[in-house]
């Protein structure tokens, strides 16, 4: 038995048998000093941001439209065009970039070791072979981990925070220059290193890194390269581009603009209009013509021609004009393919749940240790891999005999590559004339020659050497996923599913005398099916499939392919992109909620507990509040007192309709009194006494209970207008969340920049007194604002008061209480909110609702919560 935590739930290795444990909210777990030890759940973490993607419209924002107008209006769109056009090219020539010197590396490391290994095949002297493969290798390896060490987040395939990005999280650090670079040069080393990643992968990062960076005209890491670009100063332009700079990854990687946009559009992108799809397209087709344009041109001396469309190219599917009998696929194949789809998503849940517990493994015994100890880690998987490869391409491999089309190069090879690279991607170690080592030419080769030997080459492949390669391709690229160098996973996945599918190909042709298969369709099916089992893309990946082998007949086997994959693999865990956001704790937003999250409204998942600022505040006020909370926004409010109980004495009708209107309207006072009765059913004792609102005996203060005091002063509220003044101790609920009329929303960004700028006015003075800003000067540090801790106390005169109300957004979305879930995870996913504010029938504000409200894993806490208060 694994262990038992508590008497509640004992788990062993293949079950866990749980009573009924006491459920509680991440939020009183962490008052408790508690953390749930449950491998499968990890919280996400309060941590991210969230991007502003829903217009402030404030009073500058106002003075810019009222300038504008049809003739700026299209000036402003040309220049996006524009922009969008050139964060295509720019993607382009970073793919062309990529894979020149991925080539040449390859190319120089091959070509020595190959004709070493020919050499010593006479003398006996392989071991000198493979040090030398092994120097080339490991010293790429551990220049791709030095760049890793420079910008961390630069390691991986970059698509989990590219997809948090276009979800609305902002991932520190995803989208800056030296992530660009670092990944650029990275993956041109760990490619050439002869790990099992590929660079279609980190194409998709690279591509989103050139959309947001290129319209800013200025970088953090290169200060003194300023422009004065007035255009595209907010997150909502930014992640646009963004959006655009991932399709264009995708596009160039596989010569796929279609599939590209989709790409941009399945994996993430909340916010979506008609305009946006055709500049993501526009951005597409510019970068998969320009890396087409100069590959044609550089590699065939045809400029002009645009024959490699891709980084990543399949060729032309075509079965030979000899055999009559051939079909690339016939209606019974189909059921073939579903099956094929099944073993993959088993394949690929199998591969995901494997790294997951690698990535849990690094993160707790690898990522806490120095930096170095991730250097070793990446060089003894070099280290291994390297051997795997030299050892089985020497010994396990057989000699197969060459088909006629394979020594000349077949006509269908011969549409996207040279014969002589045909011939040279054919190895032959220790065997004689016409004929072929089968092992070595799938692991001695570049992936993506492996990939085409697999979908074209008409020699057969033994079926025990593609076991025993897919075998050997899926452990070591489940164990290179994750570690510290930039890598990509399609390759890698697309090669070990051909495998397979050859193997498939060849069983039935060999065993059961299915003679009219087409080898190249099986092996293209496999490819899809563990590709489509480990990331469970369905629409995006069909049409690149289908862009990248221009088949349009392959689209129905390769759809039904990845749709049973994806079912298959789904009934297990997630996909292996979901999986790593998750570890990382981002609270990213689903499609759509459960359909029994319903029974929640918006009132069961906001935060009554506001820390909200006032029209008219000191400056004293406004320091304290920003550097106590890590709050991104806070509402504007004025305090709702009246003298009702007066009118109610003397008119029974007035009486009756206060009554209705108290009992109607949600309060924050009362929505907390509610929460904190349903916290009573918890067995823990201090949470009880938290609840109760008699009045206890005073206890001694040596007795006095730690988490009490912790929750007394989590509640306490703001001070009114004098900060200098603490709140009494004898407030009731109601004194503590007293009613708040609701005037809008205030950004950290907006007040930061305030009082940098010494936006302020005396108490002698008019509030139209105050210093104005302007739209530009507010946006003019973006996207990097000053911070509060880094402002000078001494120049601010902590008496003088800032009148907020001309920077606010006095008209943000809002919601009332009573608001089902799904009504407000909608509304805040497809608007692209970062926080909506809760709003009664008289305009109280009585709670605000962010992010991490909305997850998946702080839904279920509210849920189970609300099944015990019924």
């Amino acid at each position: 038995m694994a262990g038992c935590r508590g008497s509640l739930c004992c788990c062993c290795r293949w079950c866990c048998c749980c009573g009924e444990r006491e459920t509680r909210t991440p939020e009183e777990l962490t008052i408790l000093g508690e953390t749930q030890e449950e491998e499968d759940e990890i919280l996400p973490r309060k941590d991210y941001e969230s991007l502003d993607y829903d217009r402030c419209i404030n009073d500058p924002y106002l003075e810019v439209l009222e300038t504008m107008d049809n003739k700026k209006g299209r000036r402003y769109e040309a220049v996006k065009w524009m922009v969008v056009f050139a964060i295509g090219v720019c993607t382009g020539l970073v793919g062309l970039f990529v894979d020149f010197f991925v080539r040449l590396f390859t190319q120089l490391k091959f070509g020595v070791v190959q004709t070493s290994v020919e050499e010593c095949s006479q003398k006996g002297c392989l071991a000198l072979s493979l040090l030398e493969l092994l120097g080339f290798n490991l010293t790429f390896v551990f220049l791709a981990s030095l760049l890793v060490l420079i910008e961390p987040v630069a390691a991986g395939s970059g698509i989990p925070e590219i997809k948090c990005y276009l979800n609305g999280v902002k991932v520190p650090g995803i989208v800056r220059l030296r992530t660009l670079l670092c990944k650029v040069f990275g993956v041109l080393f760990g490619v050439a290193g002869g790990l099992f990643v590929g660079k279609e992968g980190p194409m998709i990062h690279s591509g989103a890194v050139v959309g947001a960076g290129l319209p800013q005209f200025q970088s953090i890491s290169l200060r003194k390269i300023q422009f004065n670009f007035p255009y595209f100063r907010s997150d909502r332009d930014k992640r646009d581009f963004v959006s655009a700079g991932a399709a264009a990854g995708v596009a160039a990687a596989f010569g796929a603009p279609i599939g590209g946009t989709l790409f941009s559009l399945e994996e993430g992108s909340s916010f979506w209009n008609q305009g946006l799809t055709w500049k993501v397209l526009f951005c597409s087709m510019s970068a998969t013509f320009t890396l087409n344009f100069f590959r044609s041109g550089i590699q065939f001396g045809s400029w002009g021609s645009f024959q490699l469309p891709g980084l990543l190219n399949f060729g032309e599917f075509k079965c030979s004009d000899s055999d009559k009998k051939c079909h690339l696929w016939t209606a019974m194949d189909l059921g073939f393919f579903v099956v094929m789809g099944v073993i993959g998503g088993l394949l690929g849940a199998t591969f995901n749940c494997l790294n997951k517990r690698l990535a849990k493994y690094r993160m707790r015994n690898v990522h806490p240790k120095p930096k170095l100890v991730r250097v070793l880690e990446s060089l003894l998987v070099s280290l291994v891999t390297t051997v795997v490869v030299f050892v089985a391409s020497m010994v396990l491999g057989e000699c197969r005999q060459m088909s006629s089309s394979s020594q000349i190069g077949n006509g269908s090879f011969q549409l996207q590559v040279t014969s002589e690279d045909v011939n040279s991607s054919i190895k032959t170690f220790f065997c004689p004339n016409d004929t072929y080592n089968d092992m070595a030419t799938l692991f001695f080769n570049p992936q993506e020659s492996a990939i085409l030997q697999l979908f074209h080459q008409d020699g057969t492949f033994s079926p025990i050497t593609l076991a025993l390669f897919f075998v050997l391709y899926f452990l070591l690229a489940c164990w290179t996923y994750g570690i510290s160098v930039p890598s990509g996973l399609f390759v890698p996945s697309l090669l070990c599913g051909a495998a397979f599918g050859r193997l498939v190909a060849n069983v039935l042709k060999s065993y059961i005398g299915l003679g009219h298969i087409y080898s190249g369709t099986f092996a293209l099916i496999g490819a899809a099916a563990f590709l489509g089992g480990v990331v469970r893309m369905t629409i995006s990946l069909t049409v690149i499939l289908i862009e990248s082998t221009n088949e349009i007949t392959y689209g129905l086997p390769i759809m039904i392919t990845l749709m049973v994959a994806k079912w298959t693999g789904d009934f297990f865990n997630k996909g292996i992109y979901d999986i790593h956001v998750g570890l990382r704790g981002v609270p990213l937003l689903e499609w759509e909620t459960e359909v029994e999250m319903d029974k929640l409204r918006a009132s069961d998942i906001m935060e009554p507990n506001l820390t909200y600022v006032y029209p008219h505040t000191r400056i004293q006020s406004l320091v304290s509040i920003l550097r106590t909370t890590v709050h991104h926004a806070f509402p504007v409010v004025t305090e709702n007192r009246g003298n009702e109980k007066e009118f109610m004495k003397g008119n029974q009708l007035i009486s009756n309709n206060i009554k209705f209107k108290k009992s109607s309207v949600l309060t924050r006072a009362g929505e907390q009194r509610k929460r904190s009765q349903s916290m009573k059913s918890y067995p823990s004792s201090e949470l009880r006494n938290m609840c109760d609102e008699h009045v206890a005996p005073e206890e001694p203060a040596e007795k006095e209970d730690l988490l009490q005091q912790m929750l007394e002063r989590r509640y306490t509220p703001y001070p009114n207008l004098y900060p200098d003044q603490s709140p009494s101790e004898d407030w009731t609920m109601e004194e503590r969340f007293r009613p708040l009329t609701f005037h809008g929303l205030v950004l950290r960004s907006q007040l930061v920049t305030l009082l940098v700028r010494g936006v302020c006015y005396s108490e002698s003075q008019s509030s139209a007194g105050q210093p104005r800003l302007s739209y530009a000067e507010m946006a003019e540090d973006y996207p990097r604002y000053p911070d509060i801790h880094d402002l000078d106390l001494t120049l601010l005169n902590p008496r003088m008061i800032v009148d907020v109300t001309p920077y606010m957004n006095p008209s943000p979305f809002t919601v009332s209480p009573s608001t089902h879930v799904s009504q407000v995870f909608n509304l805040f996913r497809t608007m692209g909110l970062r926080h909506l504010p809760v709003v009664n029938a008289v305009g109280e504000i009585v709670g605000i609702i962010t992010r991490h409200n909305l997850t998946h894993e702080f839904l279920q806490a509210r849920l189970r919560q609300h099944y015990q208060t019924l």
